[in-house]
């Protein structure tokens, strides 16, 4: 019933599976999460667990008798709000204690055990939907209209009464919901594989040194400021994953293969829709963000004739994409990172501000990189009664300030959608959920503009928004493309192997960079990338990214310009959580995600970022 917090539990558990290596100096207590506002000591997490065990022979009580009277609704709906956030809670300190430190054995085991009571969860609770259907829509509004305490479920129940064409019957809800552990094979297979049985190859730099190129040693050494180690940095790791490609293969066609199966018994005519009537997304979104993405591919083919002059470089290849386009000995230590970012989100007033500041003084963050710590970054804001977490690898650069300000964005985004809706309606979709993130980063590049001392310092923060807008709008948008055309291939029962993967990649992947223009050469064996993103194994859910950065970059334009009521017009849409369907609440607050506007928008957003590279190389 709860669909928002399922996905948010999956993306916590998959998101950034790279533990990093480098301690940094300032790793102390202070800049470490506090879990004990969570449990006290595992004890207390053992304790709760126990609870939550209890509560599933109560729950299954409720089954063939959930609406046997107005008393006996109100009390499953509410034991079921109560299973939840119970689970909630206890699921976000077991992630949490894992991640601090992946190689300790407790954190493992209690988050095995977590995932264990999630499937017991969802098993427990799979007889609402048959049984909200078979009520109907007429006695569910009766019940509702008794019972005013009823009346936060009211988007929930509804949800459910739309997804009656596709809801099976009690029997069949509790097949699928018990068929939960056994079809993550694919996933699970490709994780190991990919993460700790991969035989990665060893290579010499051009400095001497030796260097395994596993994931982690990928995402360092590509951006290398020696043209020569990237290449050899390139080839050496899609070459192992090219001699992969036919063991990648077959996993992910095995998940395709799942994805059309569901769709299929659920009803629907193919994968992409399935996906999206989950949060009740109209088919046009993604199809208008992949048709004006490919109708504005110039813009990208700007931006990589831009790269290439900044770099020096004639011939831009794929491996000339990663090195930053200014480099430079400027440092932002974390005391620094959080005013520059307290100073940068003033134009949302003082109340958000003001809580931010607060929030980060009260070890909501897990700060720096250390041994066994996952890497990457994350925020975790589903522990309702206690607040969100943040998990970054800080190392004082720019990068490190901007990420800062994009997970801060997502925290503010739970603070606020926990302070203004019930549980039941505070989680909020991934739609919405980078929208929050990304106008923050808006934000901080509007402010690092305003106070830079020098063009390069200019350059550094322009050339990291024009990446962040490739990273996160081009490329994402790529990959929604391609999942697109793969997915249909299987919807309609074609066979896909290996080859033919990295061919339909291949081709979208050259298309996206300009080959056939001249604009950049993409050797075959880099065509295996497909095989790299962990992503996939989560059905059309990267295309997410690019709407919300489309979305952002509008709202953050007109609070800056500060329009009337547009302030308050994306406030709104953060604390309204999950009370609503996500492209419902964009549009009403006035950006359609499935007009050509939004994305008009971020290419307008991108040619200004551009224009002002150029015009202070011209000045050189």
């Amino acid at each position: 019933m709860h669909k928002y917090l399922i996905r948010s539990l999956f993306v916590l558990a998959t998101a950034s599976p790279f533990v990093s290596y480098a301690a940094h100096a300032n790793d102390t207590e202070s800049w470490r999460w506090n879990l004990q506002d969570l449990y006290q000591n595992q004890a207390a997490w053992d304790k709760d667990a126990a609870m939550l065990e209890q509560q599933f022979p109560d729950i299954q009580k409720c089954s063939g008798h959930l609406a046997d009277n107005e008393k006996q609704f109100q009390r499953c709906l509410d034991l079921y709000a109560d299973l939840l956030k119970r689970y909630a809670r206890l699921s976000t300190y077991a992630a949490q204690l894992r991640d601090q430190d992946t190689g300790n054995n407790t954190g493992q085991d209690i988050q095995q055990r977590s995932d264990i009571l999630g499937s017991k969860l969802e098993e427990s609770t799979s007889f609402l939907r048959p049984e909200i259907l078979q009520m109907g829509t007429a006695k569910t509004d009766r019940l509702l209209t008794k019972i005013p305490a009823l009346s936060q479920y009211r988007f929930q129940l509804h949800d459910i009464l739309r997804g009656a064409p596709h809801t099976l019957d009690k029997k069949g809800e509790e097949l699928i919901s018990g068929f939960s552990m056994a079809t993550g094979t694919a996933s699970a297979v490709y994780s190991t594989l990919s993460n700790a049985d991969m035989p990665w190859p060893k290579i010499r730099l051009s400095n001497g040194e030796e260097v395994v190129i596993d994931q982690a040693a990928y995402t360092k050494y590509r951006a290398s400021s020696s043209r020569a180690d990237r290449k050899l940095v390139f080839d050496a790791f899609w070459g192992k994953w090219k001699e992969f490609e036919r063991s990648y293969g077959v996993l992910f066609y095995e998940q395709l293969k799942k994805d059309a199966v569901y769709a299929k018994v659920r009803n629907y005519p193919d994968s992409l829709t399935s996906a999206l009537d989950a949060n009740h997304i109209p088919r046009a979104v993604y199809d208008t963000l992949v048709e004006q993405t490919r109708a504005n591919l110039p813009v990208l083919h700007r931006y990589f004739k831009l790269r290439a002059r900044m770099l020096g470089v004639k011939d831009l290849a794929y491996y000339d994409i990663y090195p930053p386009l200014v480099s430079g000995d400027f440092k932002y230590p974390i005391h620094d990172g959080i005013q520059l970012m307290l100073d940068s989100v003033q134009p949302l007033g003082q109340d958000y501000a003001n809580a931010m500041r607060k929030a980060t003084g009260e070890r909501w963050m897990d700060v720096y990189p250390r041994p066994r710590k996952r890497s990457g970054a994350y925020m975790s804001g589903i522990a309702y009664d206690v607040h969100p977490y943040l998990l970054l690898n800080y190392n004082d650069d720019y990068e490190s300030v901007s990420t800062l300000g994009h997970e801060w964005g997502h925290a503010m985004h739970s603070y606020l959608a926990n302070k203004h809706q019930p549980f039941i309606t505070a989680d909020y979709p991934i739609f919405t959920a980078e929208i929050a993130s990304t106008t923050n980063e808006v934000f901080l590049l509007d402010h690092m503009l305003k106070i830079a001392k020098s063009d390069d310092e200019r350059l550094l923060y322009l050339g990291s928004a024009l990446e962040n807008l490739r990273g996160t709008f081009f490329r994402q948008a790529m990959f929604a493309d391609f999942e697109r055309e793969v997915h249909a291939k299987v919807d309609r029962g074609e066979s896909l192997t290996g080859t033919a993967l990295s061919q339909i990649y291949g081709d979208i992947l050259k298309r996206y960079h300009g080959d056939r223009e001249g604009i950049m050469k993409i050797d075959d064996t880099y065509t295996t990338e497909w095989a790299y993103i962990p992503h996939f194994y989560t059905r059309f859910y990267v295309f997410q990214y690019a709407t919300s950065i489309a979305a952002g970059s509008m709202f953050a334009d007109e609070i800056l310009k500060m329009e009337p009521g547009a302030r308050d017009k994306y406030l709104g849409i953060l604390k309204a959580g999950g009370s609503a369907y996500p492209y419902d609440l964009v549009k009403q607050a006035g950006v359609d995600l499935a007009s050509p506007a939004p994305y008009q928008a971020v290419f307008k957003r991108m040619n200004s970022i551009m224009d002002q590279i150029e015009s202070i190389l011209a000045k050189r």
